[in-house]
């Protein structure tokens, strides 16, 4: 008698507690999201060596992308030339152009391609009206390449030492000139958002040595004359 009475109160007991403690814990996995909380579960994740990695490539990537195109006549690098190149610097008074020619056949055996390495410095930049400026001053150097076996960069063994002087296959210039540019409108921008055209006057190290050491040499005998047309892609 004295179990059953015993056993009659422990479950009135647990029947009475059990709501209790199922309110409690109820209260634990409710707490609302406080502002700790949040900023804990918010914290960015930092990113793994691969991401890195890839993000790396990726900005090596867009700086390979040329910035604009370029076409060019005359110059001493061929008849005419095309390529690409990068500007760079605080006002993009910084360029690198680098730029394949043509030299047609004439009255040699073949045509011959050259290839072209061109800095190019900027320094100013005017507006003018209705979305056109002026680059007064472009300066800058150049090293020239013929792809063909008829030219070398030393002396061959057949001529005295000294004879020449020269490589006939690479040449230095340096060039001086200016630029007019028009900003295209952005409902028209369709493959640039600038365009341009520019004069050079330039001379090569050969032509420049031969302008000091022979008094008889006139400007248009050691000058060459150039133009062309630049794309601005961004």
């Amino acid at each position: 008698m004295n179990t059953k009475l015993l056993l009659t109160k422990i479950t009135c007991l647990l029947l009475c507690c059990c709501p209790r403690l199922a309110a409690q814990d109820s209260l634990r996995t409710e707490i609302p999201v406080g502002p700790a909380t949040a900023l804990q579960t918010d914290m960015p994740v930092a990113p793994s060596k691969a991401e890195q990695r890839v993000e790396r490539y990726r900005r090596t990537l867009n700086a390979l992308i040329p910035s604009y195109n370029k076409i060019q006549f005359l110059g001493g690098m061929g008849l005419v030339s095309v390529g690409g190149g990068w500007d760079y610097g605080k006002h993009n008074q910084w360029e690198t152009d680098l730029l394949f020619g043509l030299i047609p056949k004439y009255n040699s055996s073949s045509a011959k391609i050259t290839m072209t390495l061109k800095q190019n410095y900027i320094p100013w930049n005017l507006p003018l009206k209705n979305r056109f400026s002026i680059q007064p001053l472009t300066c800058g150097l150049y090293l020239n390449t013929v792809f063909s076996n008829k030219f070398w960069t030393r002396e061959p063994e057949r001529y005295p030492s000294g004879y020449y002087g020269f490589s006939t296959r690479v040449r230095a210039n340096i060039f001086i000139g200016q630029r007019f540019m028009y900003d295209i409108p952005d409902s028209k921008r369709f493959f640039a958002e600038a365009i341009g055209v520019f004069y050079e006057l330039s001379t090569c190290d050969f032509y420049l040595v031969s302008a000091f050491t022979n008094r008889y040499l006139k400007p248009r005998d050691y000058l060459r004359l150039s133009f062309g047309i630049k794309l601005q892609i961004f």
